[in-house]
């Protein structure tokens, strides 16, 4: 059975002496709170000290708290060793994502748990009711807020019920150590390895071969295949080229009347691009330079290529040069010609990193 007990301030009682030896510290908080002009009206511990109740919300709680650490750690090692690069097929890389989402999930209802129970189950329920006042805290104002802090704290249990307080650091590190994994995470792996950042699937094989451009259904393209005025995705023609293996690679190729391709190629003298352009053909990247969005909207009639997420837009006349949007770098552009056999072929890569701006990007 939980004890119940009411407390009522006297009216004309004289303040005690808080520096009393003989007072209690929860005589103190009392004291404090009749100077504060506080009534405690209600005060009930929910549980009674060493008991099998008590007992046993306190294992209740501390499971909480390391199920927390437990998903915690899981996640930490989810996100440093598993296998989270795409591979063709059915690879485990598809369950990254989601064992991440579950683990951090438990994580975060394991803390919540704990804390609402320990809140709801073994805290004492109080009632008060104070006045407000405002006046200047004296000394012994100070030492009553002291105490009070410091019953608090004993109310709390961690010095009568040491294992929350293990489980709590237990399960909390972790947890802190998670907030840290996207930081700490990207010293682990070396992010320039193989340059991965700065080329795209257009790079030239080994053997110097140049790359053809294709479309989705691995079909190699010709001249003849855009017509003027028209446009068309491309992707390098290489093992995994259409797939999320060269996310970075998908490319624009487009017609450009003769008139608009004259105005292309002088923005390209201008910026020490020429030869990047086949003809009236030219190929910018299809990313966005704003958040990597698929830039394809493609208005002929204004050479104006649009990104339907943030609305940027490109002058394709100009080196896709951005003139309306949040995007504030052009759109790299992918040098072309056509090989023997009558197809696209990529001259180089792009000169150009693509996509978003990021702080290592010359």
């Amino acid at each position: 059975m939980s004890t119940h007990t009411e407390h009522q301030a006297p009216q004309g009682r004289e303040p005690l002496d808080v520096n009393d030896p003989r007072l209690s510290r929860f005589d103190i908080v009392q004291e404090g709170a009749r100077r504060d002009d506080i009534e405690i009206v209600h005060y009930e511990p929910q549980v009674v000290p060493g008991s099998k109740a008590e007992r046993r919300l306190t294992r209740t709680v501390a499971s909480m708290f390391l199920l927390t650490g437990l998903a915690a750690t899981a996640f930490l090692v989810i996100y440093i060793v598993w296998p989270w690069k795409w591979e063709a097929g059915r690879g485990g890389d598809k369950f990254y994502t989601p064992l991440l989402g579950v683990t951090l999930g438990i994580a975060l209802l394991g803390v919540g748990f704990g804390i609402l129970t320990w809140g709801k189950k073994l805290l004492p329920k109080e009632v008060s009711i104070q006045d407000r006042h405002d006046q200047p805290g004296s000394p012994e104002d100070r030492r009553i807020t002291g105490e009070t802090m410091l019953y608090m704290a004993d109310e709390l249990g961690v010095k009568r019920r040491p294992l929350l307080g293990i489980s709590l650091l237990a399960g909390l590190a972790p947890v802190g150590a998670v907030v840290a994994a996207p930081l700490v995470g990207g010293l682990i792996s070396q992010p320039h390895k193989n340059n991965q950042m700065f080329t795209t699937g257009f790079k030239p094989a080994s053997d110097g071969k140049r790359i053809r451009l294709i479309r989705e259904d691995g079909r190699p393209i010709r001249p003849a295949d855009v017509s003027v005025g028209g446009q068309l995705t491309v992707f390098p023609g290489i093992e995994g080229g259409v797939s999320n293996k060269h996310a970075d690679s998908p490319t624009l190729l487009i017609h450009l009347r003769e008139d608009d391709a004259q105005k292309s190629r002088a923005a390209n003298e201008r910026k020490g691009h020429g030869g990047y352009m086949w003809g009236n053909y030219v190929a910018f990247s299809k990313i966005c330079t704003h958040a990597g969005c698929p830039a394809s909207l493609y208005e002929q009639q204004t050479n104006r290529l649009l990104c339907p997420c943030h609305q940027s837009q490109f002058l394709i006349t100009d080196n896709a040069k951005p003139v309306f949007g949040p995007a504030n770098r052009p759109l790299p552009q992918l040098p072309i010609e056509v090989d023997e056999e009558g197809f696209f072929v990529a001259k180089s890569d792009y000169t150009e990193t693509i996509g978003p701006d990021f702080w290592e990007r010359p």
